[in-house]
């Protein structure tokens, strides 16, 4: 039996990001949303020793527009003509500034696969706005990071601490269990 596959573009065929930003506006998010999963990259920011066991783990501190203190993952969606690598690198640089020096694996696997719903029961996952299908990388980060865009903070914690109950309890829409998830399939 032989399968076809599609030949691959010419990078220089590929749109430049001015020509097509991959962004909608809030109407078009809101439409499509509505009536597709969109796929979403999220990443847990580790620090390694020098045999590669994660010795921190980066988790973000942000404000709801509630006024709520939450943690949080790296998280974002994937835009139209972007790379998997591509996308987890913007929202790396996005979310830790551009001195984070994030190390980006030679193959870009997710260590986990989660998707949200957002009717709670579907899924341990649930996000009201959506039905998103995310890939959780985790990612050895060598700089020093700086937030930016709403998150307040990095906070570095030992994985004993970030995997501690009232650590996980500062996460929405299942999160928390996310991060157990992704911790435990590297060891922790």
């Amino acid at each position: 039996m032989s399968i076809d596959t599609a030949d691959l573009p010419d990078p220089d065929d590929r749109p430049t990001p001015n020509d097509n930003p991959g962004w909608l506006s809030e109407d078009e998010l809101r439409f499509v949303r509505g009536r597709l999963p969109i796929v979403y990259i999220e990443a847990v920011p580790v620090r390694l020793d020098s045999l590669g066991r994660i010795t921190e783990v980066g988790l973000l501190l942000r404000s709801t527009p509630e006024g709520v203190m939450t943690r949080s993952l790296i998280a974002g969606r994937v835009r139209f003509g972007e790379t998997l690598r591509e996308a987890l690198f913007r929202h790396l640089e996005n979310d830790l500034g551009p001195m984070a020096f994030p190390q980006m694996p030679v193959s870009p696997v997710p260590t986990q696969v989660a998707e949200y719903f957002p009717m709670p029961g579907v899924s341990a996952f649930v996000d009201e706005r959506q039905h998103a299908v995310s890939l959780v990388f985790v990612v050895p980060v060598t700089g020093s990071c700086d937030p930016r865009q709403d998150a307040l903070e990095v906070s570095w914690m030992s994985p004993e601490e970030a995997l501690a109950v009232d650590t996980l309890d500062e996460f929405h829409g299942g999160r928390g269990t996310l991060l157990r998830q992704t911790l435990a399939a590297h060891g922790c």
